[in-house]
């Protein structure tokens, strides 16, 4: 043995198990593009596409979960900025599901009580959209709190009707009579709230035949007609002063000929009014 190879076993060992651990420990310290991924620590950045292609034909190509009580199955992040697909180069979304077939593209489930999941738009409001689609067919089980930007309670119809004597029979609520055949053979009624931008819509009521005359003859009190108007608009201005407002209303219910109901000759009418909000 020359002067070069005096090491003795033990020294011989200890170098070639050096060798063998640092030819070891180096894929797990560096992880670049096309090395494994590893587990429980930050893996490097990668500058190409990583692809998982299966041909898997009773499940799922991957599947992550987590089985603690904190939840956490999965989390994707991103730097996309505003510009979408037809940007150049297109501004990918964080998480995209394209099915090239017809069935679902993604699908949500959740057992718990409350909502199946959360949407924020950074910090809400009405400029900013949960999502768009170009689809307007109806989404079976949705239920829209606002339509056009209006409250839902708001889309509801009111209305109210009207007897012969120009009292308040039945209503939806808020109505009250300001005037009834009075100062004029109309019924002027506050409906409780502004009619700018209201529809109003007023029809004769349907009734049996009645004796007004007390000699056992059937009158017909259930045809005539009846218009319907704002008051204080361009086209009309209400007489009585407690009917100058942006809640009131008028109606003047006539006879077949268009002659003003006078509660004798003419019997009043009832009258079923309608407000579209």
């Amino acid at each position: 043995m020359g002067s070069s190879d005096k090491r003795g076993p033990r020294t011989r060992s200890v170098v070639i198990a050096t060798t063998i651990l640092v030819l070891g420990i180096a894929p797990f310290g560096i992880a670049a593009t096309g090395d494994a991924l590893r587990e429980g620590v930050r893996n490097g950045t990668a500058t190409k596409e990583t692809e998982i292609v299966s041909s898997n034909g009773t499940g799922y190509t991957t599947r992550q979960s987590n089985k603690s009580t904190t939840g956490g199955g999965a989390i994707y992040g991103c730097r996309s900025t505003a510009g979408g697909s037809a940007a150049n180069p297109p501004k990918n979304p964080c998480i995209r599901a394209n099915n090239l077939s017809t069935g679902f593209a993604f699908e949500f489930n959740a057992v718990g009580a409350e909502s199946a999941g959360l949407i924020t738009v950074g910090a809400g409001g009405d400029a900013k959209k949960p999502f768009t689609t170009n689809a307007t067919g109806v989404a079976t089980g949705l239920n829209a709190d606002r339509v056009d930007g209006v409250e839902a309670a708001a889309l509801k119809t009111r209305w109210l009707l009207v007897n012969e004597a120009g009292q308040i029979e039945e209503q939806s609520g808020g109505f009250t009579i300001l005037d009834a055949y009075q100062t004029n053979q109309n019924v002027y009624i506050d409906s409780g709230a502004s009619l700018e931008g209201k529809g109003l819509q007023a029809t004769i009521a349907l009734q049996n035949k009645i004796d007004t005359s007390g000699d056992g003859t059937a009158d017909i009190n259930f045809d005539g007609e009846v218009s319907v108007a704002r008051c204080q608009t361009v086209a009309v201005e209400c007489a009585p002063a407690n009917s100058k407002t942006v809640n009131a209303f008028v109606f003047s219910a006539r006879d077949s000929n268009g002659d003003a109901t006078n509660g004798t000759t003419i019997p009043r009418k009832r009258v079923y009014v309608q407000i579209t909000e």
